[in-house]
């Protein structure tokens, strides 16, 4: 089945470049109403400019679709409930929320200033907090909502010279592994992109091969499912140069060591306790917690 966005309104942050413009552009030829934001900063955050984000809303709108523009720092979150504001006012309601907007201020951990580690957090986990939080009560009385968070393999597997970054990118996996949980009822599905494309972001990071074979557009389609209305919910999706994977917390079946445990006996055991062949999920916290509960309650009947 096709899948449509007509009568959908999507914001999508940072949408004047690279990633989120393709989001954009995707998102209107398949019939939704978009609110381009974009601060208009350079990779580093610094300096302003609504020239990007107008120079979207007129393609879009040159190709038959409906758009506008918006030059909220996402990083400040009375400017993102403007944002809202705006597009309520405009639209009528918000159906889409991708949070794609992020800066890079790469140092490596020694070198890298406070200041730093806060800009790279305040933009990429604050303002996806504060776009969320913006939309969350609208989406509610919706009744539907799809939002996607960006995390980065640099979060999730770890990268030199990104410790803030790669801080900040894991924390929104953590940040939907809650919502998705909250929003179900509401029908507020919310899901999470690890993309590897050809941006100003990743211009010097990548071997130039990579850049060539790594196209925004191969990356949408999979924004673009995770947002949609058949889309799953709690799902991080790895995409790039037309590949796909699903990327997933695990644990290992939990190992009773004894009720007077020692560090030695830590040690010890240390061969089964990461045996990854006993590895699974967990749908939630209360799930991890039940099942060490049921190991320990188990050994110590035997005991």
């Amino acid at each position: 089945m096709t899948i449509r966005f007509d009568g959908r309104v999507a914001i999508v942050t940072g949408a004047g470049n690279g990633l989120g413009r393709i989001h954009a552009l995707q998102l209107a030829e398949r019939g939704a109403k978009l609110v381009i934001n974009d601060f208009g900063g350079s990779r580093d955050g610094s300096g302003s400019s609504s020239e990007a984000a107008l120079a979207v809303v007129e393609e879009i709108r040159r190709a038959g679709g409906s758009a506008i523009a918006n030059g909220a720092n996402v990083a400040d979150y009375e400017q993102v409930q403007a944002l809202v504001a705006q597009t309520v006012a405009e639209f009528g309601r918000v159906d889409v929320l991708i949070n794609n907007a992020g800066i890079l201020r790469d140092k490596s951990f020694p070198k890298m200033e406070i200041a730093d580690f806060r800009a790279v957090l305040d933009v990429h986990l604050m303002g996806s907090l504060y776009c969320t939080k913006a939309v969350w009560d609208l989406m509610k009385e919706q009744n539907y909502g799809r939002i996607l968070m960006t995390t980065s393999a640099a979060g999730l597997f770890g990268n030199f010279g990104q410790a803030n970054y790669g801080a900040a990118k894991m924390a929104l996996v953590g940040l939907m592994n809650m919502l998705a949980i909250e929003g179900r009822k509401n029908n507020i599905h919310v899901n999470t992109l690890a993309p590897m494309a050809a941006t100003r972001m990743t211009e010097d990071v990548m071997p130039e091969e990579l850049l060539k074979a790594s196209r925004p557009e191969q990356v949408s389609p999979g924004a673009l499912f995770l947002v949609s209305e058949d889309a799953p919910t709690k799902l991080v999706l790895g995409a790039g140069a037309g590949v796909f994977s699903a990327v997933r917390m695990e644990e290992t079946a939990p190992v009773f060591v004894g009720a007077n445990v020692t560090p030695e006996d830590v040690q010890a055991h240390l061969a089964q306790i990461t045996d990854w062949n006993t590895a699974g999920p967990r749908n939630d916290a209360n799930q991890q917690v039940q099942i060490f509960i049921e190991t320990a309650m188990q050994a110590l009947k035997g005991a």
